[in-house]
């Protein structure tokens, strides 16, 4: 069979890399894409790795990105992403990445789509996947995105040019509704498990957020080691089953495991202390406990979520952004989970979350609307460079 030829781009976005495609590249039909991008991938691979294509073998190496021209007017391009499945021949498309969305706006410059002039570049980006609008802000160097500078992305090696996304109106991105069932926490029947207490919250992506010794975990899990405990990831994965039903987004918990894996995500979280990320460092919780002192002055608000956010069924090393997005806006909503578990700190304070990577500050503005909990904004920070 004659292989055929895309113009492409491979690029890191924040922690994740994906390759990147320009509309009119593909195919008119967008139901033709998915044996493109399975083939580019290398997905399916039974033996985990993609070694025949250009993913890495876990599911944030495994991803793809669609820019073109805008589909409304106060955006300067459409970004549809997509998560390739490893094992299986999927593509999902119900979700977006927070990761891949920096890479997009330096992606349109370079390419050409989006003029510039002067030393910053401001492109409004259209997300397709779930029809919010985002903001992304970078340095610009010779007419191009700039990729050296001083911002250090932990789980990056390195430094460069810091990348500020807004997600505005980030609220209801998968299911319509920040609280998708009207609850602030809900209690969820699983098979083998009786009942799980968890909050579904909409936020960039539909999230499930579980305290972390309810399901027999700690939140200080390593990556691999939880990788390794089948039993731990199909209580995790029973939850997000049960949750996805309950959101609207699967009409059985086996149609979320097969249809839709990548959404919603599910993380465990624990009140913050003492943690070490995957590089050794060691990060303080600065809450009390019975009978402790404070480890650590300086850093506040911490969720913790070490180890213990998935999607597509696989721990992640560096916390999935949208994710992290979610349970920011999440731990801001009153007698949430997440919420009741974080440091109070001042509304205008940023949410820390620690993770296997490090420490990730998170914006978010929430409020009350009548009974109605609404999200503004949320506002991150991360790098990204073309890789190829």
């Amino acid at each position: 069979m004659t292989q055929l030829g895309f113009r492409a781009v491979f690029m890191r976005g924040g922690t994740s890399r994906a390759v990147m495609f320009r509309r009119a590249d593909l195919p008119a039909d967008p139901a033709t894409w998915d044996p493109i991008f399975l083939a580019v991938i290398g997905s399916p691979d039974p033996n985990g790795r993609q070694l025949d294509g250009m993913g890495g073998g876990i599911s944030s190496l495994s991803k793809v990105a669609v820019i073109g021209a805008p589909s409304r007017p106060d955006a300067d391009v459409d970004y549809t992403f997509g998560q390739v499945a490893v094992g299986e021949p999927v593509v999902d498309y119900r979700a977006n990445c927070g990761n891949i969305s920096s890479a997009v706006g330096p992606f349109a410059v370079d390419e050409g789509m989006v003029p510039v002039t002067g030393t910053e570049a401001i492109v409004r980006i259209h997300n397709t996947n779930t029809k919010k609008l985002i903001v992304s802000r970078f340095p610009i160097e010779n007419g191009r995105a700039a990729v050296d500078g001083d911002f250090e992305l932990q789980g990056v090696a390195g430094r460069g040019a810091r990348i500020r996304l807004e997600f505005q109106d980030p609220g209801g991105a998968g299911t319509g509704q920040l609280l998708p069932t009207g609850r602030v926490v809900d209690r969820l029947e699983v098979p083998g498990l009786g009942t799980i207490e968890a909050s579904l919250v909409d936020a960039t992506n539909p999230g499930v957020f579980v305290a972390a010794e309810a399901v027999g975990l700690t939140a200080t899990e390593e990556p691999t080691a939880l990788e390794r405990d089948r039993g731990a990831l199909a209580r995790l994965e029973a939850i997000r089953g049960a949750a996805a039903v309950r959101m609207g987004l699967a009409a059985t918990p086996e149609e979320a495991t097969r249809k839709s894996p990548g959404s919603p995500k599910i993380a465990v979280v624990a009140a913050p202390r003492l943690m070490t990320t995957l590089a050794g460092a060691r990060l303080g919780g600065g809450v009390r406990a019975a009978g402790r002192r404070p480890c650590r002055r300086g850093v506040a608000g911490i969720v913790r979520a070490r180890g213990a956010m998935l999607s597509m069924g696989q721990p992640h090393r560096a916390v999935p952004l949208t994710g992290a997005m979610c349970l920011a806006v999440a731990a801001r909503i009153d007698g949430t989970v997440p919420n009741a578990l974080m440091r109070r700190i001042p509304r205008d304070a940023d949410v820390r979350l620690a993770h296997p990577s490090g420490l990730l500050p998170l914006a978010a503005a929430v409020r009350r609307e009548g009974a109605a909990w609404v999200a503004d904004y949320v506002v991150v920070y991360r790098t990204a460079r073309r890789l190829m």
